[in-house]
């Protein structure tokens, strides 16, 4: 049995629609052949891996929905040079009015 570990929402951003529909496959197939384990009776091999498996299929499903509505994401922390290279101005204090 392969385990699947938990792929970011980077990397996923990156896979091709090819990619994207092989990987769901992959997944959904992973996660239905533990939940048929579970309920047989059996135990599961790592009781997060439901939990991983369900987030990634989420994951997959999201980015490929995106995709279909034109939504695209930047990546967390990407700041454009201009805003990192501005200065900073000092503020001067306002005169009180009486």
């Amino acid at each position: 049995m392969v385990i699947m570990a938990i792929i970011k929402s980077s990397k996923v951003r990156e896979l091709t629609e090819a990619e994207l529909q092989s990987k769901l496959f992959e997944y959904q197939k992973e996660l239905n052949t533990e939940r048929g384990v579970l309920a047989a009776g059996g135990r599961a091999s790592n009781p997060g891996k439901l939990k991983q498996l369900r987030k990634s299929v989420a994951r997959v499903l999201t980015i490929v929905h995106e995709r279909k509505l034109g939504i695209v994401r930047k990546a967390k922390g990407a700041k454009k040079k201009e805003e990192t290279k501005k200065p900073v101005e000092a503020k001067q204090p306002e005169e009180k009015k009486q």
